[in-house]
């Protein structure tokens, strides 16, 4: 291993770069560097030789070039075994480059900007930082390549104790991750200038909802203990978004797992459908209880007399800050996850003696899309985020519904569209009270909709994620009790299933929305 004798630092985060140059310096690096890293180094006290003494070219045109010479360039590829190389390099007097630390302009924070305009996207397009990456990482066997200042510490360490070298598996480690900094870098500015259009304004085409080439970048967060079952491998990725589920922050309990994570999504998304306090209870990501309420602590209570069997194990989503009352009631049931906004220190006080159970506080997000692996290639769709307007119903029966029956249907709405189909779902006001989940036949739904539930069916309202194809649906709803249906309507045999309703004195809403969930 020889040697680090010179290294150029030039970066957008200078988070930990004054410190880890310090170190550097004592380990008796020359130090280059560039624009405002080469003032913050030298207002630091740090020696430091600006690119333009190294490479006898003033930087210009705004800072575009800069490190764009034979001088840089060279002295990062050339290699050292090569004697051509080292014969062309003492020829034109360019100088050995060991060590390059560069991160990059910070292009998606700044294409993500509110009102950002093409020419500020366009400038934040890193040239010279992206070549530099490339150069040391096609070099590694003789340059460290640095892109992240979450390396300072481990190179600093390693450098100290071998004497100011690194070992070529560290050199190889840093040059893979070199590559892909690179690689999303480019994904990410094409992605963008895809979705842009044209340079005057976005395009408004309907073909340009999705790219017609698909870039996604996720990072793994953590290696799961196990899969859906313990004989698959399992791990977490996340985006750069910040927000959602895999962003959440973990305060209590033992690891999440895969399940975990699956069913935590369930809860959460219901959880966001209201904006009125609710509490959701989810078994294998369907609600086995959901209820609205003044206080949290009812609306738990309420979603848990759905089906407190079922509720059993369950993942919890709520859409308001967990108190104590409510952590109090929620600590006498088993359950595998909390997921909320936050978790007051009353309740966190409650839940203390429920080592195992995962508390979650999940930052607000928005799913543009929602992706489905198919063998050879991927299902893309934009998020269900339809929410009805009194404009979409339409009450197709003889019948009006009562303000108590309509307001129940818009609730039994809401929840129904998280239930996997086919769905069936009857409800009170702000209360879940069976649910019929997943099953082949829609009749069937309605059938283990009544046995599922805990509470009476009578007097309730059903809601439907998609048409009833054969009256016998509305007929079972109606036995069961249930006074009312929303459904999206649709049916070739529609007329036969509002004359069923006309006959058992029933109201029934179109709301011409399906919410397939499969």
């Amino acid at each position: 291993m020889s040697k680090i004798q010179r290294a150029i630092l030039s970066v957008t985060d200078k988070s930990g770069l004054v410190e880890f140059a310090r170190k550097l310096e004592a380990l008796k690096v020359e130090l280059v560097s560039t624009g405002g890293t080469a003032k913050m180094l030298r207002d630091s006290g740090i020696a430091v030789k600006d690119i333009s003494e190294l490479t006898g070219f003033p930087e210009m045109l705004d800072g575009r070039v800069k490190t764009l010479h034979p001088k840089v360039h060279g002295g990062i590829l050339y290699r050292r075994e090569d004697s051509g190389h080292r014969a062309a390099i003492a020829e034109h007097g360019i100088p050995e480059i060991d060590l390059v630390v560069v991160n990059l302009y910070a292009f998606e924070k700044t294409a993500a900007k509110a009102g950002v305009n093409f020419e500020e996207i366009i400038e934040n397009i890193d040239i010279g930082g992206p070549s530099m990456i490339r150069s040391a990482a096609k070099n590694f066997q003789d340059v460290a390549v640095v892109t992240s200042p979450a390396d300072y510490q481990a190179i600093a360490e390693e450098m100290s104790r071998s004497g100011g070298a690194l070992s070529k598996q560290t050199k190889w480690r840093l040059a893979q991750k070199a590559f892909a900094v690179t690689a999303a870098y480019d994904s990410a500015i094409a992605s963008t200038l895809e979705r842009i259009g044209d340079t005057s304004a976005p395009s408004s085409s309907p073909e340009a909802a999705f790219p017609s080439t698909l870039r996604l970048q996720f990072d793994k967060v953590i290696d799961l203990r196990y899969g859906e079952n313990p004989h698959q491998k399992a791990a977490m990725y996340a985006d750069n978004s910040r927000t959602g589920v895999a962003h959440a922050r973990q305060i209590q309990g033992k690891e999440l797992s895969y399940n975990n994570l699956v069913d935590l999504q369930a809860a959460w998304d219901l959880a966001q459908e209201f904006d009125e306090i609710v509490c959701a209870i989810i078994k294998h990501t369907n609600p086995c209880g959901a209820a609205t309420a003044k206080t949290l602590v009812e609306a738990y209570e309420r979603a848990l007399e759905c089906d407190p069997v079922s509720a059993f194990g369950g993942v919890i989503g709520v859409n308001r800050t967990v108190d104590a009352a409510a952590a109090t009631e929620m600590a006498k049931l088993f359950l595998e996850v909390i997921a909320a906004p936050a978790f007051d220190e009353g309740a966190k006080a409650a839940f203390a003696s429920k080592k195992n159970l995962r508390l979650v506080e999940v930052p607000a997000s928005q799913q543009p899309w929602v992706l489905k692996n198919i063998s050879g290639g991927m299902l893309v769709q934009d998020s269900d985020s339809h929410k009805l307007s009194e404009a979409d119903l339409k009450v197709v029966t003889k019948r009006e519904p009562t303000p108590e029956e309509k307001r129940a249907l818009l609730f039994a709405w809401k929840v129904c569209k998280h239930v996997k189909s086919n769905a069936i779902l009857y409800a009170r006001d702000g209360q879940t009270v069976g649910v019929g989940a997943g099953q082949m036949s829609r009749v069937d739904s309605c059938k283990v909709g009544v046995m599922k539930a805990q509470l009476p069916i009578k007097g309730t309202v059903a809601a439907s994620d998609a048409f009833f194809p054969f009256p016998d649906g509305v007929e079972e709803i109606a036995k069961a009790g249930a006074t009312a249906i929303i459904q999206p309507g649709g049916s070739v045999r529609d007329q036969d299933v509002i004359e069923a309703a006309d006959r058992l004195g029933m109201a029934m809403i179109f709301t011409g929305v399906r919410h397939f969930r499969h």
